[in-house]
């Protein structure tokens, strides 16, 4: 789990909004997409692997993985939240 020092201290790469821990429900919901084959990085890497821990946006639109305790805070690493308001990212394959 990520030490919240560091999470109070991390921002979106792109936006510098506050990012917090994702939600079991947001969690859920990717990966139903992930195993559907439907979703993608903002660099265009399709997401196989089901995210265990990622780190909310504050607007709720885009996740940053967390690997081994490590958040992956790279733009096209990043990740549209299926179902959440549209952004100008290309995060899942339509």
């Amino acid at each position: 789990m990520v030490d919240q020092e560091l999470l109070d201290l991390l921002v979106c790469p792109e936006t510098k909004l506050p990012v917090h821990l994702a939600g079991s429900d947001v969690l859920d919901r990717l990966n139903r997409a992930i195993r559907a084959g439907s979703v993608s990085t903002r660099g265009g890497d399709r997401v196989e692997q089901e995210i265990d821990e990622g780190l909310l946006r504050e607007d709720g639109a885009v996740l940053y993985p967390v690997r081994d305790d490590i958040p992956i805070m790279l733009i096209d690493e990043a990740i549209a939240v299926p179902g959440s308001a549209p952004t100008d990212d290309p995060g899942t394959d339509e």
